[in-house]
């Protein structure tokens, strides 16, 4: 059972409370920090694979994994209607606090509501945990579109974490698809249980697509080895 670190996090930054930031590691990668004020920033703020997607929206928006809600009150600003909803309670406080105004504490296969655009970005795959679930999702998201909808999702292709001095990789053909981590997360010494979570190349991506009847293109590649696709 999750301890909601990660939402302890963003209450604390939001009620003034800010003395540290999460720090966060991957089963084949140390310690690295994720500040806290990034995850409250403006659209100016944003990676461009972020910008691009929030400009791409249309309709009325689900936006998956709120969090702090950067995204939806980006969106609501520019008059959407959006859904925010977050598996943690302390996201969605948070995002209610700073404005959301439809903000739900539910998980992504809870959701039943039909929508033009849903969102699903910050390594958007990572919620599908591992590569034999992702049909199972990518089913839901599609049942999920109205007519004429549209899935924004991104990821990277983590394949240059196991390169080797010579140039080649260092995959182990015997375990998992490569993408598939264990993620740890800590804030002021507590740790949180670890989770699954998934990073798909596109190629990946694009063949679970196909084999559940959606489309899949890329729209635009980031700055280190991350990309945007959209899903129809």
């Amino acid at each position: 059972m999750s301890k909601d670190i990660f939402g302890k996090a963003l209450l604390d930054y939001q009620n003034g409370n800010y003395t540290e930031d999460i720090i966060t590691s991957t089963n084949i990668s140390g310690e690295d920090i994720l500040p806290l004020p990034y995850l409250f920033r403006d659209c100016a703020e944003m990676p461009t694979l972020e910008q691009k997607a929030l400009q791409l929206c249309k309709g009325k928006i689900l936006d998956v994994g709120c969090g702090a809600g950067s995204h939806s009150l980006w969106l609501q600003e520019k008059g959407f209607q959006v859904k925010a909803i977050d598996s943690s309670k302390g996201s969605v406080s948070v995002s209610k606090k700073r404005g959301v105004i439809n903000a739900e504490l539910k998980s992504l296969l809870e959701e039943t509501e039909i929508f033009d655009t849903i969102l699903v970005l910050m390594n958007g795959t990572g919620i599908f945990q591992e590569l034999t679930e992702v049909p199972k999702y990518l089913t839901h998201l599609k049942s999920l579109l109205k007519l004429n909808g549209q899935i924004l999702i991104d990821s990277s292709d983590i394949k240059y974490m196991y390169e080797v001095e010579d140039g080649g990789y260092w995959l182990d053909i015997n375990a998992n698809y490569y993408g598939e981590l264990d993620y740890y997360l800590s804030y002021k010494g507590e740790e949180e249980v670890p989770i699954k979570w998934l990073y798909l190349d596109f190629e990946t991506l694009k063949t679970a697509c196909r084999t559940v009847g959606l489309h899949c293109e890329k729209i635009t590649d980031g700055e280190h080895f991350d990309y945007l696709a959209r899903l129809f």
